[in-house]
């Protein structure tokens, strides 16, 4: 994969933590949707014995779930709508406030540069293993809670899904690199989720654990044994 493809689609395409919260809150914000299909365009999907690929075409790599209101406004505070006991929180809640996903490409003009750039080289390198280790916020092991995004199989039992990873944009770990290990759950369902493939939008209710696992699909920093895995049904997708 070409690294300015690769760095420069993900700038462009909003698909930064935050990115797409700011653009929700911000008047006649700028779309970025050629972008987002650009980068699905250029990249291939990995080789992978996970489910079928969801064929839900509302969705434009970048996409993410649109929540409750104020959420938008204080994604670091849990929502007052709770389901069953389980608070709704928004993604930005599981990084540190302090911490900053673009770090590795501080003082980068992308526009400015080539392909095999050796600075591009570097900074693709280094994004990889910043992401990798991303910080994960102590306060939220044992929280209950509730979120939605995009499902991303790693097994199951005949046609139902057993094990999962949750991703806050819809193509990250498909179609685009993994997301920071602090924007993935790991998700280990009390029972199969039957009808529910690669890239179907749900939402999940459960206890959040802070435990580091890696898979092949990428390394989450999270885990949850579910209590209710659900299609999402509320809003529609807000652009990346």
């Amino acid at each position: 994969m070409k690294s300015i493809t690769w760095i420069g689609g993900i700038v462009a395409a909003g698909l930064l933590v935050g990115y797409s919260v700011h653009l929700a809150a911000t008047p006649n914000a700028p779309k970025v949707a050629s972008a987002a299909e650009a980068v699905e365009a250029t990249t291939p999907a990995p080789t992978t014995t996970a489910a079928p690929y969801s064929d839900n075409a509302q969705y434009k790599v970048g996409d993410h779930l649109q929540q409750a209101p104020d959420l938008q406004k204080t994604p670091y505070k849990p929502s007052g709508k709770t389901d069953g006991g389980f608070r709704e929180i928004a993604w930005e809640s599981l990084m540190p406030k302090d911490w900053d996903a673009m770090a590795p490409f501080k003082g980068l003009k992308l526009d400015k540069m080539e392909d095999g750039d050796p600075r591009a080289m570097e900074a693709l390198w280094k994004a990889k293993k910043y992401w990798k280790n991303a910080p994960v916020d102590p306060s939220m092991n044992g929280a209950s809670i509730r979120i939605p995004g995009f499902v991303v199989s790693l097994e199951r039992e005949g046609e139902a899904l057993k094990e999962f990873l949750l991703v806050p944009y819809f193509g990250a770990c498909i179609h685009v690199p993994p997301p920071p290990a602090n924007q993935i759950i790991h998700v280990h369902s009390n029972k199969p989720v039957k009808n529910t493939r690669t890239m179907d939008a749900v939402w999940i209710s459960g206890v959040l654990k802070i435990e580091r696992s890696d898979t092949m699909m990428g390394s989450a920093g999270y885990s949850m044994s579910s209590v209710k895995v659900e299609p999402y049904t509320d809003g529609a997708p807000q652009g990346g």
